[in-house]
């Protein structure tokens, strides 16, 4: 075996043990019926003190837009961040489904997972969705102001 071989190998090994401290988070977002163009979404992690973490999820994929998912834009994420982790903007009463990779060291220990969502000419909503985020699979009902109807999240 080659020296190049066997340190390839043991970097494989290393790296092992990082695999099973994220797991598979599948998120769902319904939209209330609404007129108008589709919702841009965040789907985003803060700390006990409302502070970003990470981006989840965004919906829409005119960055030009994202400024008006103020929480989400304020928390001084880069394009570089959210790479890979966007999908086309949501119309009224429509559900977005995603499944995405969460670290385990986020479960229980006083994050949350936040909604902002927006839509053209309309108002914009900060903070829609408020989640603690647990092991416990967990379902919402959104309140009467902005354009989420629901969410849930189950691992």
């Amino acid at each position: 075996m080659s020296k190049t071989t066997l340190t390839l190998a043991l970097a494989g090994l290393a790296a092992l043990p990082a695999l099973g401290q994220a797991r598979e988070i599948n998120l769902q977002t319904t939209l209330k019926e609404y007129r108008g163009n589709a919702a841009y979404l965040s789907i985003y992690v803060t700390d006990a003190q409302g502070n970003y973490q990470r981006t989840l999820w965004v919906s829409g994929k005119k960055a030009k837009y994202y400024k008006h998912l103020r929480d989400w834009a304020r928390g001084g994420n880069k394009p570089a961040e959210y790479d890979g982790l966007t999908g086309a903007s949501v119309g009224g009463g429509e559900t977005l489904n995603v499944a995405v990779e969460l670290e385990d060291a986020l479960i229980d220990a006083g994050y949350e997972i936040r909604i902002d969502s927006a839509v053209e000419n309309k108002q914009d909503n900060r903070a829609e969705i408020k989640v603690p985020l647990t092991q416990q699979p967990t379902q919402v009902n959104a309140g009467s102001s902005g354009y989420v109807a629901s969410f849930s999240y189950q691992f």
